[in-house]
Formats: structure tokens, sequence, C-alpha cells
């Protein structure tokens, strides 16, 4: 049995498009909404949350709604087609009021786009399972995330060489009033549109589903599989491993959604200059991926967790007496990114390690309502340091650090999850992970 790696990629082009626009939501959105619309910053933040709200509610709604749905073209395909077709004339409409500076008219479309884009999430990425045997998951999902990871490298880059600034009176960068942003969201847009449309043009999502072959036998062993309540060492190593959870996207995530405005704030420098900082992260983290699964092999999950956890705690602190843009910045967040793969390799593999097969989409569950949760809390609690008590954003990186630290403390007390993976079958198969 051998995976078909063309479909597979095909496959991926959804996620591809998905991760294009979240990366150039994360980066530009929160800026637009403070520089051009004059939001503060726990305003803006709040709106960089509404995402997350609805993620919780609504990918588990339309991942059942998905697996009822029976049409000519598919379960899947409905929803990742017309999913796409609505954010991206929304992405349009959104690019179309940014130039007319209207705030009312952003807002609404931004929220209906939010909406659009949490429709087809789910079944976006249930397409590749549905269609994949299970042995060979593993391997497939290397590789959506793979393909998924180019969206984001060229949202990434194309802010990074587009966006420019001027100098202000005050030396610092600021935007004119002549600055267009509608060509990136017609840039994204038309990434996110010929991705899925390859992909449906491409796949015959039925004839798919019809030539995977069920494992019968597998099956029933997982509908047998007994579900017994853990042991309270059990138990108190799940909490604890949620929390590190919760407490290390605090950090992280507070730093990816607030350095686009940090950089001109403090630095005085333009929107590009994040863009290529945060675009070597990515890279670093994905070459990372590899090595790193060696690593967890030979000393352990928990061991390559809390090494991750440390390299990023030492990065942010370093960046906390980092007052202008220097290249030593681009060192920084290049070990940042390979910490935080680090950390995303073991973490999911770890939560899951504790319950039987029969319970894994729960625990799936578990784990992304700790990480949505963090998602959620910290643009509004940073936002609410940096803005309403004043402390601005030389406080951003101080935050990360403390929530790093107690990560690890909470990590370290973790007894459970830590079995050693077998050595791979392929280089591949290290790459795969859970977002």
């Amino acid at each position: 049995m051998k995976l078909n790696y063309k479909r597979t990629v095909l496959i991926g082009f959804a996620f591809m498009g998905i991760l294009c626009f979240w990366q150039f939501y994360d980066q530009v959105i929160p800026f637009l909404l403070e520089n051009k619309f004059g939001l503060s910053t726990l305003a803006a933040n709040s709106v960089m949350a509404v995402d997350n709200v609805l993620a919780i509610f609504m990918l588990p709604l339309f991942g059942a709604i998905s697996d009822k749905t029976h049409t000519r073209l598919g379960k899947r395909t409905p929803y990742i087609l017309f999913g796409t077709l609505a954010s991206v004339m929304l992405l349009v409409t959104l690019g179309i009021f940014n130039e007319l500076t209207s705030l009312w008219g952003f807002m609404i479309t931004l929220f209906a786009l939010l909406f659009a884009m949490s429709v087809y999430r789910t079944p976006a990425v249930a397409y590749m399972p549905d269609v994949t045997p299970k042995p060979l998951r593993s391997k497939a999902n290397a590789v959506i995330n793979l393909v998924g990871y180019i969206g984001g490298i060229f949202a990434t880059g194309i802010m990074m060489f587009m966006l420019k600034s001027e100098k202000g009176e005050g030396g610092e960068s600021v935007y004119s009033d002549g600055q267009s942003f509608l060509p990136i969201f017609l840039i994204v847009a038309a990434f996110m549109l010929i991705s899925v449309i390859i992909m449906v043009l491409s796949l015959n999502e039925n004839k798919l589903l019809a030539e995977t072959k069920v494992d019968d036998s597998q099956e029933e062993i997982l509908e047998n599989d007994k579900k017994e309540k853990l042991s309270r060492p059990v138990f108190k190593s799940l909490v604890l491993i949620l929390l590190s959870v919760f407490l290390w996207f605090m950090a992280y995530n507070a730093v990816t959604t607030a350095f686009s405005r940090y950089c001109v704030e403090i630095w005085k420098t333009d929107l590009s200059t994040s863009s290529s900082y945060l675009l070597v992260a990515t890279v670093s983290a994905i070459i990372s991926f590899v090595p790193l699964g060696f690593l967890s092999s030979a000393v352990g999950r928990k061991k390559t967790i809390l090494l991750g956890i440390t390299l990023m705690t030492v990065c942010y602190l370093i960046a906390v007496f980092i007052k202008q843009q220097t290249p030593v910045m681009y060192l920084i967040f290049g070990l940042v990114g390979i910490g935080w793969a680090a950390i995303n390799v073991n973490s999911f593999p770890m939560v899951v390690e504790m319950c039987r097969g029969s319970d894994v989409g729960k625990y799936t569950g578990f784990y992304y309502t700790f990480s949505m949760a963090a998602q959620i809390t910290t643009p509004l609690l940073s936002g609410l340091l940096i803005d309403n008590l004043g402390f601005g954003y030389s406080v951003l990186f101080p935050y990360a650090v403390l929530f790093s630290v107690l990560s690890f403390v909470t990590m370290l007390f973790v007894k459970h999850g830590d079995s050693k993976a077998e050595r791979k079958a392929s280089l591949l198969e290290s790459f795969d992970l859970e977002d």
C-alpha cells in the first residue's frame, strides 16, 4: 500500500489557500484597524479574537454537518468550493471598503468573511482522512502541512515586498495616504481561488471515496474499545499539558499578532519588516521538523518540548533589550521558529497518547479548545496592557517571557504521554503534526 502523493498534494491546495489567508489576516488586519481606522489596541485585538471565538463553535459544527452531506461534488468539496468563493468575494470587498476608509463597511464585511472562512476550514482538513487509508494518514498529513506552509510563505513574501513606508517628521515610519493595500487583498484572493479551483478540477471526491477501502476489522476494534476513566495521575498530566498548551499559545500568539505594530511603534520601521522576520521563523520551523522528529525519538517528547520552550523564552528575553531594528533579530526569529516547531511536533501526540483509540477525536477537541482559548485571551490581555494600562508595545516581549516561563513550569510536572516514537519509515513522516 503506497500513498498517492500527487492526489494528496492536490487535496492540500485547499489548506494552502487557508494558510495564505490567515497569514495575511494576522499581519495586515490589526495594522489597518489601528492605523487606518483609528481603533485602540484593545479594540483591534478584540476584533482579532473574533475568528477564534467563531472557530470554537463553527469548526466542529460544520465538520459534523459535512459528515452527513451527500452531493454530486461529494461531502467536503461543496463547502470548500462555495466557502472559498464566498470568502474571496468578501475579501475583495473588504479591500474596497479599506480604500474607501469605511469603518462600518469594513467591519461588517470582515465579520462575514470570518464566518465564511469558518464554514469550510474543517471540511478542508477532513478531506484527506476521508480518502486516505489509515496506515498512510501520517505521511498524508505531513504532505498536507508542507503544502499548507507554501501558502503562508507566499502571503508573507508578497507583503514583505509590496508594503513600503515613508519617514515621518519625527523619523518614524508611516504609510502615506497614497499607500494602497488593495493589490495585496486582490493577490491573496486570487491565490485562494486558484488553489481551490485546481483542487476541484483535478479531483473527483465521490470517486476517491469509492476507491478508498475501509479496514473493517480495525473499525470494529475501535468501536469495541472500552472507554475507561483516566487514572488520577494520568488525568493530572492531561490537565497540566493542556494548561501548558494554553500558556505557550498565550506567549507566541501575542508576539505574532502584535509584532507588525511593534515594529512600527518601537523600531520606527515599516510593516514589511515584520513580515520578513516572521518569514524567517516560518522557514526555520519547516527546515527543523525532520531533525526535531529524530531528536524526540532519541530523547523523548517532553524533553524536546522543554528544549523548545527554553529556546523561545531566551529569544523573547533577548528581544526585550533590542530597541531598534538589527540583523540579530533574524537569528532570534529563526530560533523562535525552531522552538515553536519542537513544541508543536510533540505536544499533540502527547495529548492523544493519554487516551484510548476511540477517544482520539475527543482529546483532539481538548487540544484545540485550549489553544483556541489562548488565542482568544491573549490579544485582549496584551491589548489591555499595551493600550489601556499605558505600558505601550515595550511590554510585548516581557509578556511573552512570563507566559513562556509558566508553560515550562507546568510542563515539568507532566508525567505521562512521553512514550518515544518509533523510527519513521521515511523522513517525510517526521513532518506529521497538528496545527
